[in-house]
């Protein structure tokens, strides 16, 4: 009974709530909540896109971030350690989608709220923001109409490749344009890179079958601009 007394008490304290093992472990079970609720959210609004790690990720962040807090507080001489350890750390992941980039701030809001007390503004916050990007998701809010892809197609040294491929990507897209070109396997082969945007009903299949038949029966890939890596 003491225990939900004390929890209760912090739901609108300040930062200088005082920590004990009841609140503290009342600290993480609500960031945990907080990063729950994020993780759903972010499922359902990525539905079949999202991975495990990161979903995990968005779950854990605010408790470990909470527990900073508490393990911080006021000490300044803690934070300058705590500082100092985190400047050695690199991350050498990929940059991330710009989405689940805000996700993770998303993430790092609700452990702040739990890690100075003021969980009953945090679940206000987490709720309204949760129910907003639901909403967002539903409503297909600032999807474009077509999705921007990158095609390269690998043709032979000696085809003339200026206008080769007009005809068909007139056919199968709203707008295209030739954004590289370059040489592979010692120069007997060319690959070209186009930026393009599909129709919104076109055949994929059989706009890559016209494009085999004008290219030799070579490589061609196309795939989603935001996941094509140049220079590799």
């Amino acid at each position: 009974m003491e225990f939900i007394t004390n929890f209760l008490h912090t739901l609108n304290a300040g930062a200088d709530i005082e920590i004990n093992s009841f609140t503290f472990a009342g600290s993480i079970c609500a960031s945990l909540i907080f990063g729950l609720l994020i993780g759903l959210t972010y499922i359902y609004t990525h539905k079949d896109r999202h991975t495990q790690s990161f979903v995990l990720t968005l779950t854990m962040l605010p408790a470990i971030l909470t527990v900073i807090i508490l393990f911080v507080g006021s000490n300044w001489a803690r934070a300058f350690s705590l500082a100092g350890t985190l400047s050695i750390i690199r991350f050498r992941s990929a940059p991330g989608d710009p989405e689940d980039i805000g996700y993770v701030f998303f993430a790092v809001a609700a452990g702040l709220a739990g890690g100075v007390g003021l969980f009953l503004y945090g679940i206000i916050f987490i709720v309204i923001l949760c129910l907003f990007m639901l909403l967002t998701s539903k409503l297909n809010f600032a999807r474009p109409k077509s999705t921007a892809k990158h095609l390269k197609i690998t043709i032979p040294e000696d085809l003339d490749y200026e206008g080769v491929f007009d005809g068909v990507l007139r056919r199968y897209t709203n707008s295209y344009g030739l954004i590289k070109v370059k040489t592979v396997d010692l120069g007997s082969l060319f690959e070209l890179t186009y930026e393009l945007k599909m129709m919104k009903n076109a055949n994929e299949k059989e706009f890559i079958d016209e494009l085999r038949t004008r290219n030799g029966n070579l490589n061609i890939i196309l795939s989603l601009a935001e996941n094509d890596v140049y220079g590799k």
